[in-house]
């Protein structure tokens, strides 16, 4: 194979900027998750009282015209939302913005990764990409950045306050005006996690990492590759045998979390390599 990411290589280049993406969707996440209006918690008893009627959960897309109702009949609660609207909508589209752009970065990577089992790139395959150097890495990393923005929104901005955003933004902007609020949704419906908690749903976080799912026959190979390779040459640093675990210490901390992808091998199979 010619240089991987080499100018000429749609296919490294690509990918390369896909998983550039991620690390920035990643660096949003943590920069937002600082400025989450405490209003959106509802923890508060007073915020409570006085802002539960118009900050709903997922609740409400079982039966709007209720809710809205509600809302059109009480003058105050219209007053109210009115100078919710003004001081929140700003950040609304902010956190609005970072949902839909993890949704889109998983579809990207899928869509990357049927365009090279169908051959859009010449030559190529996913068993090339996973044997040159380059490749391996970034579709590995490419995997794994996804499964840690999964990990990171569920742990910095728990499931109620993530439905309390997106009900509020599309109430104001409109679903019509949102081509991708249903998918946006899904992925970020509330686990049932809460951080800190003593105990956490069942099948935790596999079920939340499938709601868009990745090609199994890919991630059984990446996996394959993460347990039999030494993918960014750690020996090199570290050769005596006793610092093993610590020259593959990254690849194991990416395979810990891309096993979350395929709970068939996390919980009942060995991995074949």
């Amino acid at each position: 194979m010619k240089d991987f990411l080499g100018e000429g290589s749609q296919a490294g280049q690509t990918l390369l900027r896909l998983v550039s993406r991620g690390n920035a969707i990643i660096a949003e996440m943590l920069r937002l998750s600082a400025h989450i209006p405490p209003t959106f918690k509802l923890e508060d008893r007073n915020d409570r009282l006085k802002y539960s009627d118009i900050l709903m959960d997922f609740r409400y897309l079982s039966n709007p015209d209720y809710f809205e109702a509600k809302i059109e009949d009480n003058r105050e609660l219209v007053d109210l939302e009115a100078e919710f609207r003004e001081n929140h909508l700003e950040i609304l589209v902010r956190f609005y913005h970072l949902f839909e752009s993890i949704y889109k970065y998983i579809k990207d990577l899928e869509h990357y990764l049927i365009d090279v089992e169908k051959g859009f790139y010449i030559h190529l395959t996913i068993e090339a990409i996973l044997m040159n150097g380059d490749g391996k890495q970034l579709v590995s990393e490419a995997i794994y950045l996804y499964g840690v923005m999964l990990i990171l929104m569920d742990n910095l901005i728990e499931g109620p306050v993530r439905e309390r955003m997106l009900i509020s933004y599309m109430r104001n902007k409109g679903p019509v005006d949102l081509p991708f609020i249903d998918d946006v949704c899904k992925l970020c419906k509330s686990t049932g996690y809460i951080p800190g908690a003593p105990k956490r749903p069942n099948n935790y976080p596999e079920e939340f990492f499938a709601r868009v799912p990745i090609s199994q026959n890919v991630l059984s190979m990446v996996v394959g590759r993460l347990t039999s390779d030494d993918i960014y040459n750690g020996a090199q640093s570290f050769p005596h045998p006793d610092h093993r675990s610590i020259a593959l210490s990254t690849q194991a901390t990416m395979l810990y979390m891309i096993l979350y992808f395929i709970p068939d091998i996390l919980h009942n199979k060995f991995v074949k390599y």
